[in-house]
């Protein structure tokens, strides 16, 4: 096997291949033939071989585009109902493209297209710009799908590097981490047990030497350079990965929130193909969450298309960020005014 066929696949180069992939596909693939054939996926497959923890990896990368708003759906084969292994995945393309009432002056649709090529440029792998060339060989016109989906994965947080880096080599690191309300941030000194991705965001899953304790942090709230200390610990003696996740899906399910939204507005229609949103009997969605913080501001940024009904502190968390929001304004037009 060639060094570069088991060269390690940057995940949101995978996700970015899987919904390439997804999408090409009128009938939709079968998990074996995801494994087997998909970029980040069949550089660790084993045919015939133990796929369990690729196929774990596959399970938590559904959830992933699924809670980025790609439509992705689960298709049983014929005659085979309730076979598992025989599933079939696929994203319609109908379901994800733009809707038909969405126009772009011909000025937006440069910028876009500029923005597009920048990105697609400056981040795919040459294997994904030959499968790109592939899809458009075969008729299909990837830039929509692509343009709507590929910003939100490429953005890392800037710590992230540094942490992987120090996770390779068992390195004690030191970083400054800003807590949702304390207005300063404190020192950290953590040896890195695994960084996991969850809702979309990186996690670092680490050991306070001091306390022997594990935590997890938001890699967005680290607020400084990530150093090394010189220290370097035992490296643990099982993968930490499933443990973090696992702690992560917990505080997932155990916050809930019910929240009005306004009928076919694109709060909606985002907001109903999160995973694990329930539609109540009254219209009202109940939605699962892991940071009220981060929550707020997505749901603040929907203005008045969504209405928290609870729990208090995420409706108070949201009626705080509105209320900035129309002060800032505010200030920017009277500023004009003088001007």
């Amino acid at each position: 096997m060639s060094a570069s066929s088991t060269q390690k696949v940057p995940v949101e180069e995978r996700l970015f291949s899987l919904v390439l992939a997804l999408l090409a596909t009128e009938t939709g693939l079968t998990k074996n033939e995801v494994l087997s054939t998909v970029q980040g996926y069949r550089q660790r497959f084993r045919a015939g071989g133990d796929n369990a923890n690729l196929e774990r990896q596959f399970e938590r990368d559904k959830d992933d585009i699924r809670d980025l708003g790609v439509p992705l759906e689960t298709v049983e084969s014929p005659g085979q109902p309730g076979n598992n292994q025989n599933l079939r995945y696929r994203i319609p393309r109908g379901a994800y493209e733009l809707p038909s009432d969405i126009t772009f002056s011909a000025e937006e649709t440069t910028l876009l297209n500029l923005a597009a090529m920048v990105w697609r440029e400056g981040s795919l792998s040459g294997e994904s710009r030959r499968a790109v060339m592939k899809l458009k060989g075969l008729g299909l016109v990837s830039d929509e799908p692509v343009l709507g989906y590929a910003p939100r994965l490429r953005v890392r947080d800037a710590a992230f590097e540094p942490l992987r880096a120090a996770l390779e080599r068992n390195a004690v690191v030191r970083f400054a981490y800003l807590k949702p309300g304390e207005e300063q941030a404190r020192v950290r000194t953590v040896a890195p047990l695994a960084l996991v991705q969850h809702q979309g965001r990186w996690h670092l899953h680490a050991l306070e030497p001091d306390t022997q304790r594990t935590k997890t942090f938001l890699l967005r709230r680290i607020v400084s350079q990530v150093t090394t200390t010189g220290a370097t610990f035992p490296a643990p003696l099982v993968d930490q990965t499933k443990a973090a996740l696992s702690e992560l899906e917990q505080v997932w399910e155990s916050h809930t929130a019910e929240i009005e939204v306004v009928p076919d507005s694109d709060a909606a229609t985002r907001l109903h193909k999160r995973r694990g949103t329930e539609t109540l009997a009254n219209g009202v969605l109940r939605l699962h969450y892991s940071d009220a913080n981060i929550f707020a501001d997505e749901l603040a940024g929907y203005g008045p298309e969504v209405l928290v009904l609870s729990p208090p502190v995420l409706r108070a968390a949201v009626h705080t960020r509105l209320l900035r929001t129309a002060a800032e304004h505010s200030d920017a037009d009277e500023g004009a005014d003088r001007g």
